[in-house]
């Protein structure tokens, strides 16, 4: 281990021209009002946590700089998104859908011109290998491309009329106003365009604050946003989230909540809202997600999912399995094959062919990863893996923690990191007094063969979780299931459908089915007089 991590780290003179970066970034451009406005105050320092060979030393790579702006700038952006709404009376929220459509496939012809730009920086930025980098991109586009086909399919449906007892009525869906969208550093393009698109395409107008890191792969995409949307539509934001959206949630004028972080970050800056009844809120949280193995199971695929979903992407994925509850019946059998699956993972630089386990972005994750290692041992784990817990650098390799037990940190708090504890257990009740118990409630995953069993377990679970997996990893996807959770987990549900609900209000035009209210409705459906009262049907 020490000669592999020795090795780890690459001269830049190793790196593939194609991978390559140039002088660092110092980026000073945030979009208000459709303009690229720039920022002349302080700056922060963007590093990656690749760290390169030196004469002397490894050193941390710099990528540039983003700007730090100040509350009263993050507040012209949202004055910006205001004037842009207008109380509902925006050109944007009156726009006829087809229209916003043609918009919002205006910027994807756009964003799928820098996809080499942004999968690059995507790497250099959060150490996320190449295929998952390419694969968030190309997710992505297909997400934007589903939800323009889902709202679609929703305006088709909206476009006719109803009578009910005498009352004619059109039911159409209408955006509620201005929205604040902020994504999570895992996944800075997709998780955050999950919200952001469907905001948009809905009607509303968008505060767009960038993830802690991944700030800058959105520089590619600022002038396409600036050319697809008109002014004051969609504003970009950078700096301190204490400072910028703080004052954002402390003016009243947020109308839409979407985040996707912390239950505290959350909890903090809702109750900044002076009118929280005004406010909707789209959360994506905490997870704790248990894998729950069975003694009557396929121990092959349990390892295979087991492994994937605690170490895809080192660990840093809100639906990764965070804990492991293995029945002792086969618990010895799991973590032999276990170590060896693990073993064959091959730890490198994001841009290397192969690479499973990568350097990780946060500042301080290594010291919380150790503390969590050194706590479990202190109190009579293992660490089973040769090498599990040793660190160069920002590079961690993933430590397999066994026994686990609730004396320790790791039963509760969210590693978020490569560190897999796994809990043996003889006693069903003991894994499903955990679920119960738990703060969080995203997902779980259930390995088994046994029907009754596991048709049991599903039984109990249904009401604690948003999602159960039947002998596979927890996921998100595909994107057009739902994707929410109960307790700490989430507030709302996002899909491909679910969002745009989520962004909207169903408003009712009503009538008593009178002739004069026919042809008065008739006549301004021909005359095209409304655009929101319409039977226009999109093909």
């Amino acid at each position: 281990m020490t000669g592999l991590l020795d090795s780890l780290f690459p001269a830049a003179n190793d790196i593939p021209e194609a991978y390559r970066l140039g002088d660092p970034l110092e980026q000073r451009d945030y979009l208000v009002d459709g303009q690229l406005v720039r920022w002349d105050g302080p700056l922060a320092t963007v590093r990656s946590p690749v760290w390169l060979k030196t004469d002397s030393a490894e050193q941390q790579v710099i990528l540039g700089s983003a700007p730090l702006l100040d509350a009263d700038t993050a507040l012209t952006a949202l004055d910006a998104a205001v004037r842009a709404y207008d109380k509902g009376r925006g050109a944007w929220p009156n726009m006829r859908v087809a229209e916003r459509i043609q918009h919002v496939e205006a910027f994807l012809a756009r964003m799928r011109e820098q996809r080499s730009a942004v999968v690059k920086l995507l790497m250099w930025e959060i150490g996320k290998n190449l295929k998952d980098s390419e694969k968030e991109f190309d997710r992505t586009c297909d997400y934007i491309v589903d939800t323009i086909g889902a709202l679609k399919e929703l305006d088709r449906r909206s476009s006719r009329f109803e009578l009910e007892q005498d009352t004619l009525g059109q039911i159409r869906r209408a955006p509620l106003g201005v929205a604040l969208c902020m994504g999570p550093y895992n996944y800075p393009l997709n998780e955050t365009f999950t919200t952001l698109i469907p905001a948009l395409i809905m009607g509303n107008t968008v505060v767009f604050k960038p993830a802690k890191f991944g700030v800058l792969l959105i520089r590619p995409l600022l002038e396409a946003f600036r050319d697809s949307f008109p002014a004051g539509v969609i504003n970009v934001i950078y700096g301190r989230g204490r400072e910028t959206v703080s004052a954002l949630m402390a003016s009243g004028k947020i109308d839409v909540f979407a985040f996707i972080g912390t239950n505290k970050a959350a909890s903090d800056l809702k109750k900044l809202h002076p009118r929280p009844h005004r406010l909707r809120a789209a959360l994506g949280l905490d997870a704790k997600n248990p894998g729950i193995v069975l003694p009557e199971v396929d121990l092959d695929n349990a390892v295979n999912e087991a492994l994937t979903g605690a170490l895809s992407f080192n660990g840093q994925r809100c639906t990764a399995l965070k804990i492991l509850f293995v029945h002792e019946q086969v618990v010895d059998s799991f973590l032999d094959k276990f170590q060896h699956k693990l073993a064959a993972l091959k730890p490198g630089m994001p841009w290397e062919p192969g690479v499973s386990l990568t350097p990780l972005p946060e500042a301080g994750k290594i010291d919380y990863l150790k503390g969590l290692v050194d706590d479990a041992v202190e109190k009579g784990a293992r660490v089973l893996n040769p090498g599990g817990g040793q660190s160069r650098g920002s590079f961690f390799y993933p430590a397999l923690l066994y026994p686990v037990s609730p004396l320790m940190r790791v039963y509760q708090e969210e590693q978020f990191g490569p560190v897999v504890p796994v809990v043996p257990y003889r006693d069903l009740q003991t894994v499903i007094d955990y679920v119960l118990d738990s703060d969080f409630g995203q997902q779980l995953s259930i390995f088994g063969t046994n029907s009754a069993d596991v048709g049991r377990l599903v039984d109990t679970f249904a009401n604690q979780v948003g999602r159960i997996n039947l002998n596979a990893q927890c996921q998100r996807g595909p994107d057009t299931y739902p994707f929410n959770g109960r307790k700490n987990s989430a507030e709302g549900t996002l899909s491909v459908h679910d969002a745009l609900r989520v962004f909207s209000i169903r408003t009712l035009v009503a009538t008593k089915f009178q002739e004069s209210n026919k042809q008065l409705i008739s006549e301004i459906i021909r005359n095209r007089e409304s655009s929101f009262l319409t039977t226009d049907y999109i093909f």
